[in-house]
Parts: structure tokens; C-alpha cells; sequence
């Protein structure tokens, strides 16, 4: 009987494995065309990102009333774009932001559906609004989405396979069973190689970068980066056993949702968010 359903189990992961490759081609053409372009095709990308994104928070945390909250979401996300993308200044979007959160909490049901409201457009605000900030930022451009993408892509992918060949023991097992910790420093090492080749391509190309951006202090923020894009990936498969959902959604084929694809990017986006928030307060280049 196990020697007759092993065969069948072998083609059915390779599918799998091809379907996420496949998607995940056209994603990240998608994606990356959209960052060359810049401007309102770049920003809708990411503003649907987190309407669809905060959705599924709703959807999969059973959060009430869910069409209320995601039309009050998806009104705050887009508002804080036009504020950002009009020229508004710093203070006034994260206002438009703090608003918009503000009545999430106030329309949801529950105590604990309030926090989840409140958690779920914050982070969907990060999502939507960062990487389009740091596109927009003269200094910065597309280097910096960029590096953002790399550092999450090649951890994901770097991490995945290390995983499979190496084995061992298990990051944590009661979060997700898969993950081991040599999938984890594969990851890492991955991250770091493609975040410090980033800047080493964008200087070859003659762009400009931020005075920070030296090889050293890249190689170290790339390797912070991806151990938050890991913790972000395991946090949010503890909330999918939390709520009992395999995946956040369905949205795109062999991955999930949108949830399931930018658990890290969330993470990493925090982390640009601390650094967009120290240059303009003067505090680095």
C-alpha cells in the first residue's frame, strides 16, 4: 500500500514545485517591470497588495463586520497613496494612516477584533506604502525595492532548496514543520549575496545611491533583513494554524495568498519603513 502511493505522490510535488515556479516567473515579471516604470503602475501594484492582503486578514481572523472593515481598508490604503504620491508631507500621510486605522478599530465587533483591525491596516500600510516611498525617493529609486526584493526573494528560494538537500533539525516544529535550520542559514546567506550584489549592479549601471550604502553595512543589514523575513514567514504560519487555514488564500496559483507571499516582505518593509523614518529625521544620509 505505501510502496503504491509513493509513485503518485513524487509527480503531484513536482507539479506543485512547477506551478510556483511558473507563477512566481510571472509575478516577478510583473513586478519588476512595474519598478523600471516607476510612478502610479508601481503604486497601484502595491496598493492592490495590501487591499488584497488586508482582506485575507480579515477573511482568515473571521473579523466582523469584514466587508465594512475591508471597504474602510482598502479607502484608507488608497488615501494614503494619493497623500504620499500628491506631495503630501511625512506627518499628514501617517495621519491619513492613523485615521483610517483609527476607524477599523472603531467598526470592528470585539475587543480582540479591534486589535486585529488595527494590526491588519497598519501592516497593510507598510505594505502598500513603502516600497513606492523608497521608488519615489530621488536618492534612493529603484535601487532600494530592489534590494528589498532580492533580499526576500533569494531567502525564500535559498532557504527552500537548502532545506530539502541539507535536512536536519527543525526550526520549529510546532510553527511549521518544514523549516529546518539549514534552510534557515541557507537562507540567510543567500539574502546576503543578492542584497550586497544590489548596490554593486546599481553602481555598474552608474545609478545613484545612498551615502550609506557601503558593502559592509549592506551585507549586515541584508543578513538582519532576512532573518526578519524568516520570522515574518513563521509568524504568520503560527497564525494560519491559529485560525486553521492552510493557506491565507487562493489567489495565486501554487503559493496561496497574498498574505502567504509577503508574510517577509511585511517584515523587511518595517525594517525600510525605520530607515526611511531616521533619513528624514535627519538622522543618516
Amino acid at each position: 500500500m505505501t510502496s503504491a502511493a509513493a509513485p503518485a505522490a513524487r509527480p503531484k510535488g513536482r507539479r506543485e514545485l512547477w506551478l510556483r515556479v511558473a507563477s512566481g516567473l510571472v509575478l516577478g515579471t510583473g513586478v519588476l517591470a512595474a519598478l523600471v516604470y516607476g510612478g502610479w503602475p508601481f503604486a497601484g501594484i502595491w496598493l492592490a497588495a495590501g487591499i488584497v492582503g488586508f482582506a485575507e486578514w480579515m477573511v482568515m481572523s473571521r473579523t466582523e463586520p469584514r466587508e465594512v472593515l475591508i471597504a474602510l481598508g482598502a479607502a484608507t490604503l488608497a488615501a494614503l497613496l494619493l497623500c504620499a504620491r500628491g506631495g503630501a508631507p511625512a506627518p499628514a500621510c501617517l495621519a491619513v494612516l492613523i485615521l483610517g486605522a483609527a476607524a477599523c478599530a472603531t467598526v470592528a465587533r470585539t475587543g480582540r477584533g479591534r486589535l486585529r483591525a488595527l494590526v491588519g491596516i497598519l501592516g497593510a500600510g507598510a505594505i502598500a506604502a513603502v516600497p513606492v516611498a523608497l521608488r519615489d525617493d530621488p536618492a534612493i529609486g529603484l535601487v532600494g525595492p530592489a534590494w528589498m526584493f532580492a533580499v526576500v526573494w533569494s531567502t525564500d528560494i535559498a532557504a527552500y532548496f537548502a532545506g530539502r538537500k541539507i535536512g536536519g533539525p527543525k526550526l520549529m516544529p510546532r510553527v511549521s514543520p518544514n523549516k529546518t535550520w539549514s534552510g534557515a542559514l541557507g537562507g540567510l546567506i543567500g539574502a546576503v549575496a543578492a542584497g550586497t550584489l544590489v548596490p554593486v549592479v546599481a553602481d555598474l549601471a552608474g545609478m545613484t545611491l545612498p551615502s550609506t550604502a557601503s558593502l559592509p553595512v549592506v551585507a549586515g543589514v541584508s543578513a538582519l533583513a532576512s532573518v526578519l523575513s524568516q520570522a515574518g514567514d513563521l509568524i504568520e504560519s503560527g497564525l494560519k494554524r491559529r485560525y486553521g487555514v492552510k493557506d491565507s488564500g487562493k489567489l495565486i496559483p501554487g503559493h496561496g495568498g497574498v498574505m502567504d507571499r509577503l508574510d517577509g516582505f511585511f517584515a523587511v518593509a518595517l525594517l525600510a519603513a525605520l530607515y526611511l523614518a531616521l533619513r528624514g529625521g535627519g538622522l543618516i544620509a
